[in-house]
């Protein structure tokens, strides 16, 4: 079942009413799990830019969509690479401000993945 998100502020998150203080990702089940961003911050040096390893750590098979939240101000980026891996797998991306994704999220239908980055 694909969990509802209350809100977003700069910090935190709140899914199904549970208060997470870190960025995230929703897998296809709908599990709630704390993002890897150590994989994007080895090949960048920061979290601002997803990696196709991060990507591919995501990615969940069967998946055709994911929401990304690019932070309160609209700062994470998807890598060249990351664009690129997730088309080959003929998954739609979406990148919004987080405040914008939770909207999109709790519309959305189907097979989605959701990650959310929650500062910047």
């Amino acid at each position: 079942m694909k969990p509802h998100i209350n809100n977003t502020t700069f910090g935190s998150i709140t899914i199904n009413e549970i208060n997470w203080d870190h960025d995230v990702f929703i897998t296809l089940t709908g599990e709630v799990r704390k993002r890897k961003k150590k994989l994007s911050k080895a090949v960048y040096g920061s979290s601002h830019t997803l990696s196709l390893d991060e990507a591919m750590y995501v990615y969940e098979r069967g998946a055709n969509r994911i929401i990304i939240g690019t932070g309160q101000y609209g700062v994470l980026e998807l890598s060249d690479e990351a664009d690129e891996y997730l088309e080959k797998k003929k998954c739609n991306v979406t990148l919004l401000p987080t405040p914008e994704a939770i909207k999109a999220w709790n519309e959305t239908k189907g097979a989605t993945i959701g990650l959310f980055h929650i500062t910047c």
